[in-house]
């Protein structure tokens, strides 16, 4: 087994066409539904969009991407500072990590697989804590998609 404290990949089969998986993830009022996020405005490419999630206890937190890639039905990247969720700390001057979602049509639907890579550049303090903060947390946004898709 070979492990990345680089990067993290997961995968999924949704029972959604592959139309249906991209509109959830590229229209702004559907990534915030599943993702649980107030976002201001849509997905441009080059842009940047915020917003106050709205998942219990995070409140708190303004998430902000930068939007990088956008392929139709294909692939939606986005860089974002990973578990940036104290309101204190000014996280602009860390790199920011890259995440991209890719679809794949399969027998029955369509497979997403989501990638954050960029752990390494974090700085060290926080690396460990972001990186398993946020493998928990594509495991549980991806039951999301799931359950926003499939219904």
């Amino acid at each position: 087994m070979i492990t990345s404290t680089d990067r993290i990949e997961k995968h999924i089969e949704l029972r959604a066409p592959r139309a249906r998986v991209w509109r959830a993830l590229t229209d702004a009022g559907e990534f915030g539904a599943w993702f649980r996020v107030a976002l201001d405005g849509p997905f441009v490419v080059g842009a940047r969009v915020g917003g106050q999630l709205t998942y219990p206890g995070y409140e708190h937190v303004r998430m902000e991407v930068e939007v990088e890639r956008i392929e139709p039905e294909h692939t939606f990247a986005f860089r974002w500072h990973p578990h940036a969720i104290d309101p204190a700390v000014d996280y602009s001057a860390e790199p920011p990590t890259l995440v991209e979602f890719t679809l794949a049509e399969v027998a029955g639907g369509t497979r997403l697989t989501v990638v954050e890579s960029g752990f390494d550049r974090v700085p060290a303090a926080r690396r460990a804590e972001a990186f398993r903060m946020n493998e928990g947390g594509w495991v549980a946004q991806l039951d999301n998609v799931r359950a926003h898709v499939e219904r």
